[in-house]
């Protein structure tokens, strides 16, 4: 029996280095289950036995299920997908656009004319300028909106790729 505990001791210095094979690893796990260890390897027998006892709690059958309704669960209340923000961004970028479009309509259209006031329904042809102008302006701007909102799709880009990451490690199988 000696020699079995001076190749337990042997194994646990190869397992804590991370050097065990997983034939090794089962003996170690076997080992700590029985009643009678010696009193120096107490207190790793509690920590084998706590995995063990972990290990039989989480691997269940319905574990996929019980964790993909936990995650679900989750985030139906704090957690808030980064997809969200970036339509949110979108919409948001949309509506900074619009309103700059409009100051800018309004500031240009008052400094066109300072101190005439001009009634654009009695005359047709100063209204069609006007609009014209405004256009214009909103065209020319608009192609500044674009460039920036080109930002916002690469900041998508980057998300689909770090989405699909985890997709592809969730495949890959890891053992304890």
């Amino acid at each position: 029996m000696r020699m079995d505990f001076k190749r337990i001791e042997q194994l646990l210095e190869k397992y804590w280095n991370a050097e065990t094979s997983l034939e090794e690893e089962t003996e170690l796990h076997q080992f700590f289950q029985q009643a009678d260890v010696p009193e120096n390897l107490k207190e790793t027998a509690t920590l084998f036995r706590y995995f063990e006892t972990e290990k039989a709690r989480s691997l269940n059958e319905n574990f996929d299920a019980a964790v993909t309704k936990q995650i679900k669960q989750r985030r139906r209340g704090k957690i808030v997908s980064m997809t969200n923000w970036f339509q949110i961004a979108r919409v948001a970028a949309g509506i900074v656009v619009i309103v700059a479009a409009v100051y800018m309509i309004g500031h240009e259209v008052r400094k066109s004319s300072p101190n005439e006031v001009t009634d654009t329904e009695s005359d047709p042809k100063l209204a069609f300028e006007q609009t014209k102008k405004a256009l214009l302006m909103i065209s020319k701007n608009f192609g500044k909106a674009q460039q920036e909102a080109s930002k916002i799709n690469l900041l998508n880009e980057a998300e689909e790729k770090i989405q699909q990451k985890p997709e592809a490690d969730r495949h890959k199988k890891v053992n304890i």
